[in-house]
């Protein structure tokens, strides 16, 4: 895809999420990796009414080439794609159910959300919690760095989620499973669960490894 496309992609794709309920007001951002560096969702926008024209650009030291100002939260990206070479993209929204568990006490920190369904391995394998920090703080991105390198789903505690795909609609598809597993852990919280065994999981991973 050329720039020009990407542009025109994440505008829809952001649109896409805010018309479903998905993202809210200004919140969330998302990032594509070029050749010549990365295109950033501004700081302040709303996802479902992007300027494709506006769209920041930086370069690959993350300075402003072009474009408004970008997210606040720009750094987290950035920590991901230097832990991760196979990232084409990074999403972070404040999707509600997804918030909702990482405000819950008493998460387990290896795995906040236990495998309830083959397509939450297949699309998130195992997500990652890592502690609060207020948006925009830097030391967030030190964070995730520390966990990037073996997940690609991050869950921030008390705000939300942050995905690296392949491309851009991967980790928008990423995300949504993350959302929807999140919306039955909640629902499911208190009943008996039958999960996926480790052997089924293990057997997820060798065939889907996201």
């Amino acid at each position: 895809m050329t720039e020009s496309q990407i542009r025109e992609q994440i505008v829809d794709l952001g649109r896409s999420l805010y018309d479903r309920g998905l993202t809210h007001g200004s919140s969330g951002n998302f990032s594509v990796r070029l050749d010549d560096g990365y295109l950033v969702t501004p700081t302040n926008a709303c996802l479902g009414r992007l300027d494709p024209a506006r769209i920041s650009k930086l370069d690959h030291d993350g300075r402003v080439v072009s474009g408004d100002k970008p997210s606040k939260e720009a750094f987290l990206h950035l920590s991901m794609y230097a832990k991760r070479a196979s990232a084409g993209a990074v999403v972070h929204l404040h999707s509600t159910h997804s918030v909702a568990v990482s405000v819950l006490e008493g998460l387990d920190d290896v795995e906040p959300i236990p495998p309830i369904t083959a397509y939450y391995v297949m699309k998130i394998g195992r997500l990652a919690l890592v502690p609060y920090f207020p948006p925009g703080d830097a030391g967030l991105a030190g964070a995730v760095a520390e966990v990037a390198t073996k997940h690609h789903a991050i869950l921030l505690r008390n705000h939300g989620p942050v995905i690296a795909g392949t491309d851009l609609e991967s980790a928008i598809y990423a995300t949504e499973e993350l959302e929807e597993t999140a919306k039955l852990f909640l629902l499911l919280r208190g009943e008996r669960l039958r999960l996926l065994s480790k052997v089924d999981v293990a057997e997820l991973e060798r065939r889907f490894q996201p």
